[in-house]
């Protein structure tokens, strides 16, 4: 009779006694994995605010060269008239 509720028992208590040896090792893993993912955002993170600066530069230096540009062809006409006043 003893026999028999030992053997009832062996399956119940061997997974129980897995289950709590791998529950450890799950854990840490899940946190490895959290941990992981939590630097690959950061450094996504850097990366897109490195893109975003360098894009926020380049328009700058467009707007810059557009408005060089414009005062550069506001003066031409200026130029161009004063050159045609002293002919008349």
């Amino acid at each position: 009779m003893m026999f028999t509720q030992l053997t009832k028992l062996k399956l119940p208590l061997s997974l129980c006694l897995i289950s709590a040896l791998f529950a450890p090792t799950l854990s840490q893993a899940n946190d490895a994995l959290v941990v992981a993912v939590a630097e690959t955002g950061s450094i996504a993170a850097s990366k897109a605010a490195d893109q975003k600066e360098a894009l926020a530069k380049k328009a700058a230096d467009r707007k810059k060269a557009v408005e060089a540009q414009k005062s550069t062809e506001a003066e031409k006409p200026a130029v161009e008239q004063k050159e045609q006043e002293p002919t008349k």
